[in-house]
Order: structure tokens, then sequence, then C-alpha cells
């Protein structure tokens, strides 16, 4: 979601302005763990309920919910996926996604009627940051494509999801195709209802809401070496295409310990924070959206970020504990 949000933010001419396609060609990071690092990555992954699979069928008398975990990314390996998804999507009675096309646009107009979702209005970052900070941060912004002035009223979280994507990711990456997407178009061809898993705003709450203190410290920590930028980036893709969401979600903990610039334990606690607020607490507001949408449909299909699949509070095992049974399936 946060990507898919980024493509938008992009295409208002708001974040990244790279005009062509720049490959990236980070390097897996999954081979270069240490001895305690990897001993904490088996841990995680042993202990977490679900850690693979990209597409599970949930079945609970009648209901049947197809579960499918998405990046929100363009990138010619979905090509095979999509395919075999195809005559899932085509006979579903129902698609589910965190943001239908008519929500972008939605957003779209939101953002350029509504500035204060994205820009402070009372101080500017060189204001919040101490002179090196700041020239750090303008060298990171400019790597990407986007004037330091322009970003200097920035709110910091969207700096922070701006920092994220390494500087060889354009905006075509962030825009065309990512899996979502390609999903919702073949259920538009095939007139398959869409709806939406949550609210339009709930991803913006999710960071505006937090103290300030914390997003300068989400910002800070984002500024790594763009090359540890594109590492990252490999692998949390490596995970998604092995269908080990658990493992990419482990091991975005274990390198952000490893690679972040700010103190340890804040770098922790930004994590704990957006796992709770990104991922548990709308994993549990879903349930309720996916059992309404099981009883008033015979075949549903809800398609949301791979990270929401596993774990104890995760949409599968939150759906056990409702009755249903799991099964995995080919992606």
């Amino acid at each position: 979601m946060i990507i898919r949000l980024l493509s938008l933010l992009c295409c208002l001419g708001l974040g990244l302005t790279q005009p062509a396609f720049a490959a990236c060609s980070g390097n897996d990071l999954r081979q270069t763990l240490g001895p305690e690092e990897q001993s904490r990555l088996d841990a995680e992954i042993r202990d977490t309920p679900f850690a693979q699979g990209n597409h599970w069928k949930a079945t609970r008398g009648a209901a049947t919910l197809h579960l499918i975990g998405t990046m929100h990314l363009a990138d010619p390996r979905l090509d095979g996926p999509v395919s075999r998804l195809r005559d899932t999507i085509e006979n579903a009675d129902l698609l589910l996604l965190e943001m239908t096309s008519e929500d972008e646009l939605a957003l779209q107009d939101r953002l350029m009627t509504d500035p204060s979702l994205l820009l402070m209005q009372d101080t500017t970052l060189p204001e919040l940051l101490d002179e090196a900070d700041w020239d750090q941060m303008s060298e990171a912004l400019n790597a990407r494509g986007l004037p330091p002035f322009m970003a200097a009223r920035f709110q910091p979280w969207y700096v922070s999801v701006l920092l994220a994507i390494p500087p060889c990711a354009s905006a075509t990456d962030l825009s065309e195709g990512g899996m979502d997407a390609r999903i919702e178009e073949i259920a538009i061809a095939a007139d398959v209802p869409r709806a939406a898993l949550e609210d339009v705003e709930t991803i913006f709450a999710a960071f505006a809401d937090q103290p300030r203190a914390m997003q300068i410290d989400m910002m800070l920590s984002a500024l790594v070496d763009p090359a540890i930028s594109e590492d990252l980036f490999a692998t949390l893709l490596a995970s998604y295409f092995d269908e080990a969401a658990a493992e990419g979600w482990a091991m975005s903990s274990i390198l952000a310990a490893r690679y972040s610039p700010i103190a340890a334990e804040a770098a922790a606690n930004i994590f704990d924070t957006m796992e709770q607020e990104l991922l548990i607490d709308r994993n549990r507001a879903w349930i309720p959206v996916l059992l309404e949408a099981t009883q008033a449909h015979g075949t549903v299909i809800a398609a949301f970020g791979a990270a929401h699949l596993p774990g104890q509070d995760g949409v599968l095992a939150l759906l056990e504990a409702e009755g249903f049974t799991l099964e995995r399936l080919p992606f």
C-alpha cells in the first residue's frame, strides 16, 4: 500500500520525477546474514503462522475467499502469477482491494484541494534539522529527482516514504503494472464488482498521527547509502517472489538494525509502531469487511500487500480464528 500511495503521489507531481525507467540491480541481502542475524531470522519464521504463500483459499460453509498477497510495483516476474490467477479473478463475484482505481481518483482530488495532508503549515524541514542532517537529506532528495526546496515543507513521514524507494526506481516503476493494478484490470474487463477494504485516508492517518519527533526519526532512519537502499529493495522483492512474506518482514527489521543511521532503540520503536499501525490494526479492521463480503457473495477475492498475510495477527490467522479452513494454492 505504501508504494501504491507513493505511485499516486508521483503521478500528482509530488514525488519522484525521473522521466524514464531506471532498472534497479541490488543484491539479495538474505545471503549476507551473520550467525546472530540468521538465528534471529530462523526464530521469527519458526514462530510465525502461515509464514509462506502468496495465494490462499479460506472456506467456511458456503463461503469461499481467495486471499492474494500483492506487491505494488511493476515487475516482469508478475507475468506468471497474473496468468495463473486470471481464471480465479474472472470467475469471482467480488474483488476487494486496499484501494480501487476510483479511490485513487478521489484521493487525487483531495490532495489537490487539501495540501495539509502532505505539507507542514508551521515550520520547514531545514528548521527542524541541524545543518548536517539537512545537507544529507538534500542530497538524498536530489538523487530521487526532487529539489530540496520543493520538499522543505513536506511532512516528515512523507519524506520517509520517499526515501524508502531507492534512486534507481523511477516513477514508471512505481505507477505502472503492480500486482494490484493488474488484478483490478482483469476484474474490470470481466465485469467483476470491486470494493475497498478500508477508507482511502486510513494510510495517511497511520503516518500523520505519529508525533513529529517520531516522524523525524522515521525520516532520518531512511538516510542510508543509495547502494544499500537498492539492496534492501532487492531483498524485499526477492522475498516476495519466493512467497516468503514473513521472511521479508523479518528481514526488514534485521536489516534496519544493521544499517539504520539512528539509534538502535529508536529504529526498533519505529518498526514496532509501524507494524502495529500499518499491519496489525488494519488486519483486524479488515476482518469484518471480509466476513460481510463472504456472506453477501459466492466467491470473493481479497488482494492486498503480502505482508498482511502471515503472523499471529495476520489476516490468515485471524480468519482461522473465525472458523475458516485455510488452504495454500499455487501462485
